[in-house]
């Protein structure tokens, strides 16, 4: 991935773009995981969350090669070796990606077994947590557990011989299973295999279970091992290995084949569990002899395909945090807990006679999560809307939710109330496959009408529409997102959500369900910006009028903030911008082809990732238009699969508060020192502190007082937003007792005479909204910008969900 920048400057844009050497879409996503996996070397995270980090980014691992491997051992397979290396040297041939993929994943499992072994388990031992090894326990605790394993292990496991008449058992997808070595009464050598049961909890509790003091626990399949023989009476058992598998999740279909697509997601999700496997994980204590015989056993797995894990760790790091951890009053091993705050419009509906669309009726509404409730704003949306018997309809995509959805539920209940409930469920969401299928059934069985998207590209836009009746007009509200409708994910992602009654805005939205529900087909809206249809060329035009204007000396600037950046039509516009003047800040969470620093290429470009306790999720454009900028905001990242193969859906943002509050969490990005990282012209990721006034001063806008910037230089983004958004509701708080009094005030002058009524009134209601500049300049007073507040006068601890970190399951979120 490294090459030298001047090297590089030699480059034309097009040859930038699609050399390997320079951007490789496998490299750049194992590079946004060692950033995970920095958050687990960082002392100053509590330590429990750093082990989360570990198991985080092992989980990552474990979606990489199930999504991602799989993909590119399918190219090889169909013979594109040679197709690939006709094209030239800055391109990889599939095994060449796939030997360079390997070599950097026994880097990051060695990284990760260091950091656990010589870390994170000797700072959990100071905490009373103890990862114990077998070998290490008490002759008593031994019995105890070997007790226990007739009782509650050995029914449940199912030992296989591997011989002529015992062929190679089925092992499941990120399955543990143990190859055993031993001997027969005859002296014959036999071989087995045993596989751990994932019903059964990974981490056993060992110990006195009445002593709170110490929490021990131990590996479900170093016991199996320890009592291998009860399970092979009659036999010397040599022997025993761990191991585990990872089959393919890149299944290709045939849409155009499908008769039923409900019915052919279903097969696809059975022919999963027999895909080909694209991994083999071994420990190092392992000898060839029983690796070799895996290797031939497994369809599919060649040497390149074995990661070797070091034998003091576990294999599967993923589950490593489902440690069943009493922590008591130990908090300093968490952080501190996050309860998401209603937004203050929304609080103001609270023990009132208004709805939420009389909240949205009073202006557009910008919803923050996990910072602004996801439970009192984009679900209360949907709720609300089942109940009101004023609403006619409700449309709403469904990519990914939760089990048990509450959305789902309250699209139900409408259906059951008598409404018209149009749902486009998305069967293709990698993973989620099985739990939307299941959902489609449900809606359509409560009488929904439901649609399983455009055939041959995903549905990923997160958009729905309420049509409710007022008086004798039909008005549309609507809710645009950037992340899911999911309320677990709502509160460790970070997303954007739009609720507005704008009525061009709500005549697009109907289209775009239009679009996906039927044979309706436009190619341009009003304030929407829709994929596959012309969402790259929009993107371009808007990029390249940034260029047009920095030629003339015109103000121009290019702010993007999203998951991932690949599309080489995109990217070689930018490269072009920044060569024109453009100033191009592009916060990208994870993959980004774009390489900043190359001289006459992309000096005016810079790149950061911010990586922390919450997953970035927004995707967010804004672009400086001569002096007038806009914002954008919705579903899409700049990828080529987001802009060809996907319906997605950005809106532009009109309202100016919304608009500031974009830019300020924009510049706020752009000015951490605690979780970003900066992207230097070598492709490789460094933390580089930048000053809030270097920052200022590459931006082509003024940054204004920075309300955020100087708490996320110091702090970190997420603490100065968590921060920030209990000192909005402060605020917030002060103004609604202040509407209070002033109520009362005017009540109690109703009831005075008619002359001494209309002169108090007069006279009064200046010096209410008089007395509320006087509060909001006190409060402002007592907090100025320049003061950060400490962590805990921050966060408080009080009640509410430890929060889970950063996660990428977003991928394709």
């Amino acid at each position: 991935m490294e090459e030298d920048k001047d090297a590089l400057s030699e480059y034309d844009v097009e040859t930038l773009v699609k050399s390997d050497p320079v951007f490789n879409a496998e490299m750049s996503w194992l590079a946004f995981n060692w950033r995970v996996l920095a958050m687990a070397a960082n002392e100053e995270v509590p330590i429990f969350e750093r082990l989360r980090f570990v198991a985080i980014s092992a989980r990552n691992l474990d979606e990489f090669f199930a999504k991602r491997v799989g993909a590119i051992k399918r190219q090889a397979a169909a013979g594109l070796e040679n197709l690939v290396k006709q094209r030239g040297r800055e391109v990889w041939t599939p095994q060449e990606t796939l030997q360079n993929v390997a070599a950097e994943v026994e880097r990051q499992v060695d990284a990760q077994a260091a950091l656990l072994e010589d870390h994170i388990v000797p700072a959990l031992k100071a905490h009373n947590i103890y990862l114990e090894q077998y070998d290490d326990l008490s002759k008593d605790l031994r019995t105890k557990l070997g007790d226990y394993f007739e009782a509650q292990i050995e029914p449940v496991l199912d030992p296989r011989a591997i011989d002529p008449c015992h062929p190679f058992p089925f092992l499941g997808s990120l399955s543990l299973s143990i190859a055993v070595e031993l001997e027969d009464a005859f002296k014959q050598e036999k071989f087995a295999i045993v596989s751990v049961p994932a019903a059964l909890e990974r981490w056993i509790r060992v110990g006195d279970s009445k002593d709170s003091s110490e929490q021990r626990f131990l590996p479900l399949e170093q016991l199996i091992e320890a009592n291998m023989e009860k399970l092979f009476r009659g036999c010397n058992i040599r022997d025993t290995h761990v191991f585990r598998v990872t089959r393919n999740a890149d299944i290709e279909r045939n849409e155009d084949e499908a008769e039923d697509l409900l019915e052919m997601m279903a097969d696809e999700v059975r022919e999963r569990r027999f895909a080909s496997f694209v991994r083999l994980e071994v420990q190092d204590t392992m000898p060839e002899y029983i690796r070799d015989k895996l290797i031939d056993s497994l369809d599919g797995i060649t040497l390149t395909d074995v990661i070797t894990v070091p034998h003091r760790a576990p294999l599967g790091f993923g589950t490593i945090d489902s440690l069943p951890v009493n922590f008591g009053m130990d908090i300093e091993m968490l952080y501190p807990p996050w309860s998401p705050r209603t937004h203050p419009r929304l609080e103001q509906i609270r023990g009132s006679e208004g709805t939420i669309f009389s909240a949205i009726s009073e202006g557009d509404i910008l919803v923050h999560h996990p910072y602004v409730s996801f439970a009192t704003s984009t679900q209360a949306f949907i709720e609300e809307a089942a109940r009101d018997p004023d609403v006619l309809s409700i449309k709403s995509t469904l990519y990914r939710t939760s089990d048990n959805s509450p959305i789902v539920r309250a699209l139900i209940k409408a259906a059951e109330n008598g409404k018209q409930v149009a749902v486009l469920v998305e069967l293709k969401a990698r993973f989620d496959e099985a739990r939307n299928v299941g959902f489609a059934q449900r809606l359509e069985t409560a009488g929904c009408n439901v649609a399983y998207g455009v055939k041959g590209v995903k549905t990923h836009s997160k958009a729905s529409l309420v049509v409710r009746r007022e008086g004798k007009k039909l008005v549309k509200y609507v809710h645009i997102g950037t992340g899911n409708y999911n309320p677990s994910t709502a509160g460790i992602y970070t997303d954007f959500g739009l609720l507005s009654r704008d009525d061009q805005l709500g005549d697009d939205v109907s289209n775009l369900f239009k679009f996906l529900m039927g044979h309706h087909y436009q190619e341009r809206f009003n304030k929407l910006i829709v994929a596959p249809l012309r969402m790259q060329n929009e993107f371009v035009e808007m990029i390249e009028r940034e260029a047009e204007n920095a030629l003339k000396g015109k103000p121009a600037s290019i702010i993007a903030k999203m998951n991932g950046l690949d599309d080489a039509v995109i990217c070689a516009a930018l490269y072009r911008a920044s060569q024109a003047g453009v100033k191009i800040h592009l916060i990208i969470r994870g993959i980004c082809r774009v390489r900043p620093g190359i001289p006459g290429v992309s000096e005016n470009i810079r790149v950061v990732s911010i990586v922390g306790r919450f997953l970035e999720h927004h995707r967010v454009f804004r672009f400086e238009n001569n002096g007038s900028p806009e914002f954008y905001m919705g579903s899409a990242d700049l990828m080529r699969r987001n802009l060809l193969r996907r319906v997605e859906v950005i809106t532009r943002v009109y309202d100016p508060k919304i608009q500031t509050e974009l830019q300020e969490v924009l510049d706020a990005c752009l000015t951490d020192q605690v979780l970003a990282w900066e992207m230097g012209s070598d492709g490789r990721y460094y933390r580089t502190p930048t000053s809030r006034q270097v920052a200022a001063n590459h931006l082509a806008h003024d940054p204004g007082k920075g309300r955020l910037m100087k708490m996320a230089a110091t702090d970190g983004l997420h603490v100065a937003l968590m921060a920030d958004t209990l000192k909005m509701m402060k605020r917030s708080d002060k103004r609604a007792n202040l509407a209070t009094l002033a109520t009362k005030k005017v009540k109690k002058v109703e009831r005075a005479p008619k002359e001494v009524r209309a002169r108090v009134l007069k006279t009064n209601a200046p010096e209410v909204n008089d007395k509320t500049d006087v509060i909001e300049q006190q409060v402002q007073a007592k907090a100025p910008e320049n003061t950060r507040p400490k962590f805990e006068d921050v966060i408080s601890v009080e009640e509410g969900v430890i929060m889970r970190s950063v996660e990428d399951s977003a991928d394709e979120s």
